[in-house]
């Protein structure tokens, strides 16, 4: 049985899917384990909390079943963030990630559950008690998010990886952004090679465990990523437009086949309804809230320069209408003087003035954008609006640059939430097709907090090279 090349056909292959499969059920139980053990503390950690203290101060009689509710919805509310966040994925972010994101996720759990204990009440709460809680769960967390790093890369070898790539790409590039994305920190990779080859030799990809697909047509992966699937290999792969306008399929049976339908961005009514309610209410609170914040800046900003405090630019929404877009300006009037559209270069672009320079570290060069909520040009989430020439620019190298336009502008986005500012047009297309192809409430949701994540993560606002 050593020998094999006697192996009966198929034989190689399920002996891989089954080591794959054995491998596979210890890391999901071992990462159970240290979830329900972060789980465990966090909620206990807050039960501990209401059972002497905030249970007792509200309108309603202390009862272990009210108790035992407010628990259950910390723990939903909980594991909603941790989600967000992805504060659980030790296997692909580094350390200081997980705990920044252990930060955002018990810090917005808490907020919320101190927002519903307060209107239980009927007053404001004393926030001591919750901020002490807080303070241990986090202080938990960072040794949870630090032990457990250091214990899955001593449980797990590094995957065993190939690198699959095409087009223009040859070996030498795919070294270069194997090392710019650091994948060996993470992946162990043995192997980097073209499709062709891969494919001319399935046998390559025997004793490989991760496949990531680089810059591979689909009729040349698809095979592939048969071969991947039966040898039970994981495959990252990067959506071609194709692939992403294929995600909102919808599945059928018709003429005694399955079927997939696709068709134009059409969301629900509701959907649409509920979004612009939400919309109205959200930039209502947004400009109360941050008014006084937004004075200063205006205050700011017209006495370093004395120029304008508002920078008006058009800008494509939904069906390509124009409209007319507001931010604090954060560059020197004469930026853009030839009329050019000119891409920013971050912080080392020298057109961007010191208070500049600060709003856009934490986005508050965005906040009149509000305004533009308000009047329906925009909505909060939503493709990023482009300005018209760039726009016919990226469609004239890139026609199907056209498709994000299905769907109203927002603030924020799939693509600047996981993308950074200098994302390549393409990269930002796939992204806004994704999210035009999941029309739901719950992915808004899901966005508009995840947008907290890159307030402070410089490397998201990286300028144009």
């Amino acid at each position: 049985m050593k020998n094999t090349e006697r192996l009966k056909p198929g034989t190689r292959h399920s002996m891989n899917r089954n080591l794959n499969s054995k491998s596979n059920i210890k890391h999901d139980v071992i990462m159970a384990l240290f979830l329900v053990l972060l789980f465990a503390v966090l909620v206990g950690a807050f039960a501990v909390v209401w059972a002497t203290y905030y249970g007792r101060h509200i309108i309603y009689e202390f009862t272990l079943k009210r108790g035992i509710f407010v628990v259950l919805l910390y723990f939903v509310v909980t594991f909603m963030f941790q989600k967000i966040y992805d504060a659980t994925q030790v296997s692909y972010v580094n350390v200081g990630r997980i705990v920044y994101s252990q930060f955002l996720a018990i810090g917005m759990s808490d907020g919320l559950m101190y927002f519903v204990i307060s209107i239980m009440a009927r007053r404001l709460s004393n926030p001591l008690p919750g901020l002490l809680c807080f303070l241990a769960q986090m202080a938990f967390a960072t040794a949870w998010s630090f032990m457990v790093n250091a214990c899955y890369f001593k449980l797990f070898e590094a995957a065993r990886t190939a690198v699959i790539y095409d087009g223009q790409a040859n070996h030498e590039n795919m070294e270069r952004l194997v090392s710019r994305y650091n994948l060996r920190q993470k992946f162990r990779i043995v192997k980097i090679m073209k499709a062709s080859q891969c494919a001319g030799n399935p046998a390559l990809l025997d004793d490989i465990s991760v496949v990531f697909f680089s810059n591979v047509h689909s009729c040349d992966r698809n095979p592939l990523l048969k071969i991947c699937v039966d040898k039970g290999i994981r495959v990252f792969a990067v959506p071609g437009t194709g692939d992403s306008i294929m995600s909102s399929a919808r599945k059928m049976n018709m003429f005694h086949l399955p079927m997939l339908m696709v068709e134009r961005y059409r969301p629900p009514v509701y959907f649409v309804v509920a979004k612009r309610i939400l919309d109205i209410l959200l930039s209502v609170i947004g400009l109360t809230l941050f008014a006084p914040f937004m004075a200063v800046l205006a205050i700011i900003i017209k006495s370093t320069d004395r120029g304008s405090v508002f920078y008006r630019q058009t800008r494509l929404t939904k069906d390509a209408r124009e409209f007319e877009l507001i931010k604090f300006r954060s560059m020197r009037e004469d930026a853009e003087k030839d009329g050019n559209a000119v891409l920013s270069k971050g912080d080392r672009d020298e057109r961007v003035t010191p208070v500049g320079r600060f709003m856009r570290r934490i986005r508050a060069d965005e906040l009149p954008q509000l305004f533009n909520v308000l009047k329906g040009e925009m909505s909060f989430i939503g493709p990023r609006p482009e300005r018209p020439d760039l726009a016919r620019k990226y469609e004239a190298e890139m026609p199907e640059f056209s498709l994000r336009l299905q769907a109203k502008a927002g603030i924020t986005g799939l693509a600047q939430v996981y993308g950074k500012y200098n994302s390549t047009p393409y990269e930002k297309l796939q992204f806004d097709l994704m999210y035009i192809a999941n029309p739901t409430l719950l992915q808004e949701i899901s966005i508009f907090f995840a947008t907290f994540k890159i307030l402070f993560i410089a490397e998201s606002t990286e300028g144009i090279e």
